[in-house]
Parts: C-alpha cells; sequence; structure tokens
C-alpha cells in the first residue's frame, strides 16, 4: 500500500509539472506572437518587396470602383463584389509562396516570354459574360460567308472556343483564376508574361476595358516571382503621339511595380520592354518620329526609353520594322506556314538580317492552332497539336537560331486554339470539345518547362 501512495504521488505530481511547462511554453508563444506584425511570414522571400505595394493598395480600391462605376453601374452587387475581390487581393499578394510549394515550381525563364488576356468575364464577377460569348465572324466574301452559320456563342456550356478550360468560362478579375494562372505559368518555368493592352477606357471590340486589372496581375505575378510587359493592341488612332503618352502612363504608374520587367541590354541598361502588335498598320516614317533619336516625338534618350519589338507577318516588314527605329521583332502566330514570320523555315534568314542590324528577333512558338468557333470558314489555317509534337517541333526550331527570347503564343487565347493553359474533355450535345487526351490536362505546362531547360542548358553553350 506504501508503495502504492509513493507512486500515485509520484505521478501527480509528474502531471502538475508537465502542465505548467506546456503553459509556459505557451505564454512564450503567444507574446512572440504579439512581438510580430500581422502580415509577417517567417521566411518570406517578397517581404522587402512588398512595402511599396501596401501604399498602393487604397489606389487599387478606387481604381476598381471607377471601373466598375464606368462599365457596369453603380449597384449594390457588383461594389460588393469588386470589393471583396479587392480585398481577397491585398490578402493574397501579403502572403507569398509557402517554402515548400516554392521548391516544388521550376525557377522562371526571364527570356521565355508568354502572351497573356485578360478579357475573359462572366455574370458573377462581370454582370454578363465577356469573350466567352463571342460572334461567329462572317468570312468578307458574302458568297461564302452564306454557307457557315451566323450568331454567337451562349456560355457556360457554349464557348468561343474549341477547347474547354479546366477552370470553366472564367472572369479575368477572379483573384482565384489570376492566382491559378500565375500557378500555372510558373511551373511551365516561363518568366515574362505579355499583357494584352488596350489604354484606360477602351478595348477589343468584343471586350471591355481591362487597364484598371493592371495592378492585381502585377500582384499576383509577384507573389510568383514572375515579371509583366505589355503587348500593345492596335487601339483606335494609335499614332506616335498617342504611343508617346501610353507609353508614359504605363511607365510612371507600373514602372515602379517589382513584378514591372525591365530587360538587360548589351550595353547594361535595364529598359522596358513593348510588344506591339499590328505595328505594320502604321508607316515606318509615323513610327520614326517615336522611335527615331532625331524624331519629332522621340522617347528615345529620355526617361521613357525602351525595347519596342514590331510584329513581323510579311517579309518586306523586315526593312519597315528597321526604318521604323524598332528594336526588334516578334512572329506571333503559332501557324507554322501562314505567314512568312510565321514559317519557321524563314528564322535563320530573320535572325541573320535582325543580327546584321542590332535588332532582335524573337520567335514565336505555339502548341497549335483552331480557330472554327469564331471563324467557321477558316479551317486551312488549323494546326493539329500532335499529342504535343507540333509544339516540340516549334521549339526545336526556335533553338536552332539561338535567340535571346523565345515567345509563346499563347497562355490562353482560347478563341484561336494556341492556349497552354489546362483544358479538359467537355460535350456539350452535338458539340465535342477537343481536349488534351491521352495526356493530362497540364500536359502542356510540362512541355514547356521541359524546353524552358533544354534552352536554359543550351544558352550557355552558345554564350561559352
Amino acid at each position: 500500500i506504501l508503495n502504492y501512495d509513493i507512486m500515485a504521488r509520484f505521478r501527480r505530481r509528474t502531471c502538475i509539472i508537465l502542465l505548467l511547462f506546456i503553459l509556459f511554453i505557451c505564454s512564450i508563444m503567444m507574446a512572440l506572437k504579439t512581438l510580430r506584425p500581422d502580415r509577417a511570414g517567417f521566411g518570406d522571400p517578397f517581404g522587402l518587396g512588398l512595402l511599396p505595394e501596401l501604399q498602393q493598395r487604397p489606389v487599387l480600391l478606387d481604381n476598381k470602383q471607377s471601373l466598375l462605376n464606368r462599365v457596369h453601374g453603380d449597384t449594390v452587387t457588383h461594389v460588393s463584389n469588386l470589393r471583396s475581390i479587392a480585398v481577397n487581393t491585398m490578402k493574397a499578394s501579403m502572403l507569398p509562396v509557402n517554402k515548400l510549394e516554392e521548391e516544388e515550381l521550376s525557377s522562371p525563364n526571364y527570356n521565355f516570354h508568354i502572351f497573356y488576356y485578360s478579357w475573359f468575364g462572366n455574370p458573377q464577377f462581370d454582370g454578363k459574360y465577356i469573350h466567352w460569348n463571342h460572334p461567329l465572324l462572317p468570312h468578307w466574301d458574302p458568297k461564302i460567308a452564306n454557307n457557315y452559320p451566323k450568331g454567337r456563342h451562349n456560355p457556360p456550356e457554349d464557348i468561343g472556343a474549341n477547347f474547354y478550360p479546366e477552370l470553366g468560362s472564367y472572369s479575368s478579375k477572379d483573384p482565384s483564376v489570376i492566382e491559378a494562372h500565375m500557378k500555372q505559368m510558373r511551373s511551365a518555368a516561363t518568366g515574362v508574361i505579355v499583357l494584352s493592352w488596350y489604354p484606360p477606357g477602351m478595348a477589343d471590340e468584343n471586350g471591355e476595358p481591362t487597364d484598371d486589372l493592371v495592378p492585381v496581375i502585377l500582384d499576383y505575378a509577384h507573389k510568383y516571382n514572375l515579371k509583366v510587359t505589355f503587348h500593345i493592341e492596335p487601339y483606335k488612332d494609335r499614332d506616335d503621339r498617342s504611343m508617346y503618352h501610353n507609353v508614359k502612363y504605363i511607365i510612371d504608374k507600373y514602372g515602379g511595380h517589382p513584378a514591372f520587367y525591365r530587360h538587360k541590354t548589351s550595353t547594361g541598361r535595364f529598359l522596358p520592354m513593348f510588344y506591339v502588335y499590328d505595328s505594320y498598320v502604321t508607316i515606318p516614317e509615323i513610327w520614326a518620329n517615336l522611335l527615331t533619336a532625331s524624331g519629332s516625338q522621340t522617347i528615345r534618350n529620355t526617361p521613357y526609353d525602351a525595347l519596342f519589338i514590331a510584329l513581323l507577318v510579311e517579309e518586306r516588314h523586315k526593312h519597315d520594322i528597321h526604318r521604323s527605329g524598332f528594336d526588334g521583332m516578334y512572329t506571333y502566330f503559332a501557324t507554322n506556314g501562314f505567314s512568312y514570320g510565321s514559317s519557321h523555315h524563314n528564322w535563320a534568314s530573320l535572325k541573320a538580317f535582325c543580327d546584321s542590324n542590332n535588332l532582335m528577333f524573337i520567335p514565336s512558338v505555339g502548341p497549335g492552332y483552331i480557330d472554327t468557333s469564331i471563324r467557321p470558314w477558316n479551317n486551312h489555317n488549323t494546326r493539329n497539336r500532335v499529342n504535343g509534337k507540333y509544339y516540340e517541333t516549334a521549339f526545336s526550331a526556335a533553338l536552332l537560331v539561338r535567340p535571346e527570347i523565345i515567345s509563346i503564343t499563347s497562355f490562353n487565347e482560347w478563341h484561336e486554339g494556341t492556349q497552354i493553359e489546362k483544358a479538359v474533355p467537355k460535350r456539350n450535345g452535338q458539340v465535342v470539345y477537343l481536349d488534351y487526351k491521352p495526356h493530362k490536362p497540364n500536359v502542356y505546362l510540362e512541355l514547356t518547362q521541359k524546353w524552358s531547360e533544354k534552352y536554359r542548358k543550351e544558352q550557355e553553350q552558345w554564350l561559352m
């Protein structure tokens, strides 16, 4: 009995000591928590870079509110949606990618640039569908046009695309969608997002203004250590004067953001880069006003100087691009044989021309092409993906010319079927969407990552 009492007292004493020790540890942890800022994360790799962003948050809210009032009307529902977007965005961009996830993602390759579109909308975030309900575009010859259907698509089951996104008919304003996109692009080892851009208040004929979304995209890009540059679309009255003002606007407004892309030139300068879509519709003399040192609207040797990359479609455009004062050319289209610029066998001569004229040559590779969901008469320009072989052939052709940068058409141009974003099998009545089978939805992200690594290794050999 005596031994039993001694053992019982020993157990009680041990339990009390253990309990006191646990309480002591908890009190220390609580004290430490109160000493550290709420937003801080241990091991936050982007902590310092977030400081300037915090000062920009009220502007972001104001910009989003004004966009809402201008485009959709001041309704309670939309105001509520917009506020939740802004709040979620702030929360998300303050939290870095966790260390385990960061280690699993491939390191970004800033010589892989990928075209990105933020023009999609749905009722939840935009009050209606935007771009998913794309109209069927008629052929320019009325006789041919009469043989094809008219009208527009009716989302969410019927969308203006031959493939169907894993994320469904999403809104480009949805923070969860933006984050998913950034994560996919980072997993593909791309480094620079080439964002389709129209000036404030302007949009393509099927869309609505998206400039107010740029700060959100920059924030999420920064979270995933990606950079953002701009794809200047052919907006109304685009000329030397308007381009000067719009380049100034972009650099003044976004140039201070840590995700804003600057390219290191051969002279050691870090300059912004602008891709100029359909640059050939403006005559070289107008561009020269902006892009040559003696031009009347010159941007050269000013705080707004940058690298301007023109779209080359026809062979003659290379001479116009040189005369215009552009810094380089890209080919955009993911259709081998469709244009002179998009034909792989012409890339060697284009690279040689660029080398001899101190220009950058940026070939554009893509996984395939199909736009019959919006241009039902355009079957002859379809390029079958051949389970990824078409994409790999394009990468192989690009690497042969040893370019400083490779551009990818595209992350999410769903209308033209050039997307590498995740797609899933889908059937809508009589319509069966294309898919990536027998591969998984992320197959084109994985192929991009594979060629990004291959490019990095080969580039090391070129520079030796």
